[in-house]
């Protein structure tokens, strides 16, 4: 599987890492030059600099293949763009985004997200549970 991960800060550099070893075809995009160069020189070419958000950057990052796009940024709002631009633009048939004030969570839902995947409401489930 090809799975393009937008975001490559611990939640992203462990995601990419994961999937490599189970054997899938992965990318990464960051901005950050410093957690950029962290990725290639551990993990191997397998990151383009650049905004997740921005259609160039991901169509160098070969997302018009892509089966999956995760969107893993900090910012709600980077994740739900990069899955919209992914899944209207390029036809990736399914997105993933990470949101992190779980408020947010149903606003992403409407506006196309397949799986949004909030830290908080998992922990929050957990303790109920206990």
């Amino acid at each position: 599987m090809y799975i393009v991960i937008i975001g490559c800060g611990k939640v992203g550099y462990h995601l990419t890492r994961a999937l490599l070893s189970a054997g899938h075809e992965v990318v990464t995009i960051e901005r950050s030059s410093r957690r950029l160069n962290a990725v290639l020189e551990e993990l191997g070419s397998v990151a383009v600099n650049g905004d997740g958000t921005e259609p160039a950057v991901l169509e160098e990052a070969g997302v018009g293949r892509a089966d999956v796009l995760v969107a893993v940024t900090g910012k709600d709002e980077d994740n739900l763009v990069a899955c919209q631009v992914a899944r209207h633009r390029f036809n990736v048939p399914k997105s993933i985004a990470l949101v992190n004030n779980p408020e947010n969570d149903d606003i992403m839902q409407k506006l196309g997200v397949d799986v949004v995947v909030s830290s908080t409401d998992i922990i929050l489930a957990h303790v109920e549970e206990e």
